[in-house]
């Protein structure tokens, strides 16, 4: 549960992280992402071993919005958006790289790397401190090239969405789960997963 996260966010983003992160911690979930678009807080979280039910989400999402009242972090009015992580979803840990390695993903780096700011490829896995991809061979050969780059150095990572993505998806999704990325609020009441967001603020 400890893991280190790719931290990315800032401004409002980065002090509901720091005060939702323990809390889902505590409730045994782990906080992938938290995001502030417009008017909606979005907050990604799952279990260590990927998933993320209806129930799972539910149970997040009350206790972490009376906190959010309380702490008064977003002056403004906001929308709270709690959801999964969803199929092409962001790759925020060394073992999310792992897992899902052999699928394509799409990686920006804050330092370049050769020259490059982005790849994409195949993901090989993760080591010494590296996540490894096979991208397509720069002077044009028809082999794959390995290649390693900083952890530290990502800035942003995520899947890219392919029919095997989808396929792989599908096969680990347990019961009740929200494998698409779906949102939950307090407004519903059904396994329905819809797009409805709960106002915060008033």
């Amino acid at each position: 549960m400890t893991e280190q996260r790719l931290t990315r966010e800032t401004g409002p983003a980065l002090r509901v992280a720091k005060l939702v992160e323990p809390v889902l911690e505590g409730l045994g979930f782990r906080l992938v992402r938290v995001k502030m678009s417009g008017s909606t807080l979005q907050i990604m979280a799952e279990r260590p071993d990927g998933s993320f039910t209806i129930d799972d989400c539910e149970q997040a999402s009350r206790a972490i919005s009376p906190m959010l009242d309380v702490e008064d972090v977003i002056s403004s009015r906001y929308f709270l958006e709690m959801s999964s992580p969803g199929i092409d979803r962001p790759l925020v840990r060394r073992q999310d790289f792992e897992r899902w390695a052999g699928h394509e993903a799409k990686i920006e780096m804050i330092v370049p790397q050769a020259g490059r700011k982005r790849f994409r490829g195949a993901l090989e896995g993760f080591a010494d401190g590296e996540v490894r991809l096979f991208i397509d061979n720069p002077e044009g050969g028809s082999e794959k090239l390995l290649i390693g780059v900083p952890f530290a150095d990502i800035g942003e990572a995520k899947l890219v969405l392919t029919d095997a993505l989808i396929e792989a998806a599908k096969a680990r999704r347990p019961s009740r789960a929200m494998a698409d990325g779906s949102e939950w609020t307090e407004n519903d009441e059904t396994d329905e997963q819809t797009t409805d967001l709960d106002d915060r603020r008033q």
